[in-house]
């Protein structure tokens, strides 16, 4: 059902933690399963120098938060902005159907944290951290 890569990242997840003086902090959830993901941004010169995430959800969440943070550290703000779920999926060795949603979470919490730095830097972002809307929609089963 998960792919070794998954399993691996749930079962030994990266860059687990917080950044005290973060730069950029993303909070984003999923209503309909309960998952919540927290990113913490430490961006110097324009480059994410440190990622840090906590997740409470299923091994899934877990697993996307921990591929999104290692794909993002080393990034400058414009590439990180460009890291999709599709991409988080695809580094992962994909994810069952049903697993989806957790993806687009990670991809939202950076997005989050990126809005929030942008903020602290006086500027508007030109993009809006949009949470999980086709997923998290009440009417869905």
């Amino acid at each position: 059902m998960y792919s070794d890569k998954v399993k691996d990242h749930f079962e030994h997840p990266r860059n687990v933690g917080e950044i005290p003086d973060a730069d950029g902090v993303g909070l984003v959830g999923n209503q309909k399963c309960g998952d919540i993901m927290k990113m913490y941004l430490k961006i110097e010169n324009d480059v994410i120098v440190d990622v840090k995430f906590k997740t409470y959800g299923c091994g899934a969440a877990i697993a996307t938060s921990s591929m999104a943070t290692e794909m993002v550290k080393g990034k400058t703000v414009q590439e990180a902005l460009q890291i999709t779920n599709k991409a988080v999926m695809e580094a992962l060795d994909g994810l069952p159907p049903v697993k989806v949603h957790c993806s687009v979470l990670a991809e939202e919490a950076i997005k989050a944290a990126l809005e929030d730095y942008y903020k602290k830097q006086g500027k508007e972002p030109d993009f809006k951290a949009t949470g999980c809307s086709h997923c998290c929609r009440k009417d869905e089963a």
